[in-house]
Formats: structure tokens, sequence, C-alpha cells
């Protein structure tokens, strides 16, 4: 259990990526606090925790020592909500080692000429202003302590912009790549590591919004949830003084060019 006596809290926790890095961390011995707008996907995570570790709870064996996966509401784009959920994490978790921002939206009708409003408001407010608030959060007690990593879930939509992502995804996630890069240069200096992850198509319940219908077949060849996971316990697991400032990550079968 490589991050035994660590503490995480990740966004978007409740499904897909989010679930996926929340497991393998726990797996490692971390200890978990997700957070997501819906109460009901984040006590799924926690239940199917719970069944993965009872047996061995039962046989005594090494994973047995497993903590528990905590959950709570959480509206990223909500101040409010933002304060009320890490004043929770702190309270269960003590200190926070490691933050992955990964909550993120989409929608189908996301082409200029049909984006409302709202929606693109709605998408800066999660997408990027979301990761802000979150930093904001963390950042106080990671300087005190001298040490820190935060992990953040973007897309290859925040590198290079593209029709299939839409005009809102694409600026919140190119909004959150300067958010990211501007605060490692930043808090180099006080040994705090911000990463940042830009996954090709991955198979998560984002791929409803899509404004065409994603097959089966297509599903099957681009990324599953546990391969992004597998980046993030990367970066987690290296020594304090490494960092990875930028990780792409595509399905073989796509062209990055």
């Amino acid at each position: 259990m490589q991050l035994a006596g660590k503490t995480a809290v990740i966004t978007g926790g409740g499904t897909g990526i989010g679930e996926a890095i929340a497991l393998a961390f726990a797996r490692e011995g971390c200890r978990v606090a997700i957070g997501g707008r819906r109460l009901e996907p984040l006590q799924k995570v926690v239940a199917a925790w719970d069944k993965e570790t009872a047996g061995d709870k039962a046989t005594g064996s090494k994973s047995s020592a497993a903590q528990p996966i905590l959950a709570h509401e959480l509206d990223v784009a909500d101040r409010a909500s933002v304060e009320k959920f890490f004043a929770w994490a702190h309270d269960k978790l003590g200190a926070i080692h490691i933050l992955v921002n990964n909550a993120g939206v989409n929608l189908a009708k996301r082409m200029m000429g049909e984006l409302d409003p709202a929606d693109w408001d709605r998408l800066m407010a999660v997408n990027a202003t979301g990761s802000y608030n979150c930093l904001r959060a963390v950042l106080p007690e990671m300087r005190e302590r001298k040490d820190g990593l935060v992990i953040n879930t973007s897309s290859i939509a925040g590198k290079r912009a593209a029709l299939l992502g839409g005009v809102a995804y694409n600026a919140s996630k190119f909004a959150q790549t300067g958010l990211a890069t501007s605060v490692a240069l930043e808090e180099g200096k006080n040994h705090i590591r911000i990463s940042t992850i830009f996954p090709g198509e991955v198979e998560t319940p984002i791929l409803e919004h899509r404004p065409t219908p994603v097959t089966d077949a297509h599903r099957a060849v681009i990324l599953q949830p546990e391969d992004v996971a597998a980046a993030a316990l990367f970066i987690a697991l290296l020594p304090k003084r490494a960092h990875v400032p930028e990780l792409i990550i595509k399905p073989t079968v796509h062209a990055y060019a």
C-alpha cells in the first residue's frame, strides 16, 4: 500500500474517471473522500469499495487495513458548497495531501450557432472555475506544509480545440490548463506539484451528452476510466522531487495530430 498515510479528495468521484481514481488510490492505502452533485452515485462507489474489502477483512489479509471511502455532496461551481465540503473533508481526513480536480460536464448542443449562453456559463463555472474554487480551498494548508499534489483531469480538448468537444467545453478546458500552468509556476517554490492529465475519448457517462449516439463498438476501443486512473496513480506515487506538469493519454486507434 504505497499511499498509506496519505489523504486524497476527488471531485466528480461518483462515476467514470473519478470513481476509478478513488478506487485505485484506496487500493494503495490512501484515505479517500469523494464529492459530487448527486449523493446516490457517490454512495454506490462507497458500497462497491465496502464490498471489495469485506472479504479481505473477514480473512484478515493485508488489504483488510484499507480505509473506507467517504462521500459528501459537492457542487464545485458553488463556492458555499465548496467551503462546506472542504470543512467536512478536513474534519474527516485532517490534512489533505492530494486534490484531484475531476468534476466536469459537457452538453449535446455544443456548436456556436446553437450554444445557449446559460450553457456556456455553466460549463465555464464547472470545468474552469470549479477547479479554481477547489484549488483555493487546499492551497493554504499545502503552502504551510510545503507539500501537496493537485491532479487535474482535463481533456485533449484543453490542448487542441476540435469540433468534437464543442465551443464551451474546449474553452473551459483551455482555461483549466492555463490555471494549472500558472499555479504550478507560482507554487513550485512551496513544493506543491500541479499535474494535468489530458485524456482522449474515455468511456464515461459524459458520452451520453454527445450530439450523435456513441456505438458499443466505439466505446470498446476508446480509453476506459481505469486507464486514466492508472495515469493518476503513477503521478501520485512519484517522490516529492518529481513533477509531471502534463500527461497526455489517448486511445491507440486515434491519431494525435
